[in-house]
């Protein structure tokens, strides 16, 4: 059901990224659609998006016509989710978060340049896009429920395979790939000296320190040493949970103990808190990684790969090893996947191999953060003419997606007729 407006992702937080902070309009009513309203700086922002993508003209009147109707379909289904109660739980809510700001971080290269486009932390990001984050996840459950169990038949696939065949696009070269991925971890002796300095650190507060000053000079965070640790207002579900544990344990004013989180070492005062609400500052001690750590990963990733070259389960060592948490279940499976899909470091490491061949260790960048995995290719499909003997998956996919997106179309007709909108002039 990907209709041309669908690119319409998450109101501001991919705009924004992708064009830099745009700089305001002097905003106007351009629809309305129920109890919701679009504005122009909406439309504008999603024109912008969709013209960068696209390589078009933003005030093209056409593409800005076919955006306003697809803004304007989802705040029809906005209006009909909340007719037919549908809710989305904060944990929910949370996750999309915290997955969507990971992706922007992988995009731009790290956190603090996130936090530099939109000129406030990631946990003030966090706040401000909640609701709309909300709002989208509502419109896709309501979405799934109208659309989530259609099947296309057998006689429907080949229905479509004939009218369309002629028009159909090549299949582009595609590989079935593994992996076993792993993370350097830093040296005790890293990790002690860390810990020491956090320490001194906690003493010197104990001792009537500035917490603000001090975060200002010795803090290794670099979205909030500058503010002396503030990391403004935040709610559940936004700090990692070790953090969000202590920060929740403090009465304001009050300093934690020397907490340990995936980003180091960390000591948190607790500014002011309402109901759910907290404001805290902290300081940061990172522990940094040695080349020595890097080397134990690549000797061990080396060691994985001759066992797997001589018989052992490329499946089963990474379901042991891997920490790809999203793969690892599957036995490191990363499907098959266009080679026009793949990055260019990974479709380097890809184009090196034959089918049944695993890779030496790879460093693979994850924005500010990096890693190690050994890929194994499967399979290397070359490209081809589309046909139902070796393509029937897919076009079973476009069959269903051509009837989803018929049956969208009456559906958006028919909320049209029941749910009060209009263009405003």
């Amino acid at each position: 059901m990907r209709r041309f407006g669908e690119m319409m992702v998450w109101f501001l937080l991919f705009a924004g990224l992708a064009l830099g902070q745009v700089k305001p309009v002097l905003d106007k009513i351009v629809a309305v659609v129920g109890n919701e309203i679009i504005l122009k700086s909406e439309l504008d922002y999603q024109a912008q998006l969709a013209a960068y993508q696209n390589k078009m003209n933003p005030e093209d009147p056409d593409l800005r016509k076919r955006i306003l109707e697809a803004m304007i379909d989802d705040k029809l289904i906005l209006a009909q989710s909340i007719l037919d109660s549908v809710t989305v739980s904060d944990d929910e809510v949370n996750r999309q978060l915290d997955t969507r700001i990971q992706n922007l971080i992988k995009q731009v290269g790290s956190q603090e340049k996130v936090e530099q486009i939109y000129g406030m932390s990631i946990s003030k990001i966090r706040s401000e896009f909640r609701d709309d984050m909300r709002k989208q996840l509502m419109i896709e459950k309501e979405k799934q429920d109208k659309f989530g169990d259609m099947k296309v038949s057998p006689v429907e696939v080949r229905n479509f395979y004939n009218e369309y065949k002629d028009s159909l696009q090549e299949v582009p070269e595609e590989v079935t790939l593994s992996h076993i991925f792993m993370i350097p971890k830093p040296s005790a002796k890293a990790r002690e000296e860390a810990y020491q300095k956090a320490e001194a650190l906690e003493d010197s507060l104990k001792n009537g320190a500035n917490f603000a000053e001090l975060a200002k000079k010795y803090s290794q965070d670099p979205g909030s040493a500058s503010d002396g640790g503030d990391l403004g207002w935040a709610k559940r579900g936004q700090f990692v949970p070790e953090f969000e544990h202590a920060v929740y344990a403090l009465k304001p004013g009050e300093i934690s103990p020397i907490i340990e989180t995936q980003f180091g070492f960390h000591i948190i005062q607790l500014i002011e808190r309402r109901g759910d609400l907290v404001h805290a500052r902290h300081i940061l001690i990172t522990i940094p990684q040695l080349a020595s750590d890097d080397d134990s990963v690549i000797t061990l990733l080396d060691t994985l790969r001759e066992r797997a070259i001589h018989g052992e389960s490329f499946a089963v060592l990474a379901r042991k090893y891997s920490e790809d948490k999203d793969t690892r279940d599957l036995g490191g499976d990363l499907g098959t996947v266009s080679v026009d899909q793949l990055e260019p470091s990974f479709l380097k490491t890809v184009n090196e191999l034959k089918p049944g061949e695993i890779s030496k260790p790879v460093k693979v960048n994850l924005g500010k953060a990096y890693g190690y995995h050994i890929v194994y290719l499967r399979n290397r499909i070359p490209a081809h003419k589309i046909s139902l003997d070796t393509d029937y998956s897919r076009l079973e996919k476009m069959a269903l997606t051509m009837k989803q997106n018929e049956a969208y179309q009456k559906w958006i007709d028919q909320l049209k007729k029941q749910v009060y909108w209009k263009i405003m002039n």
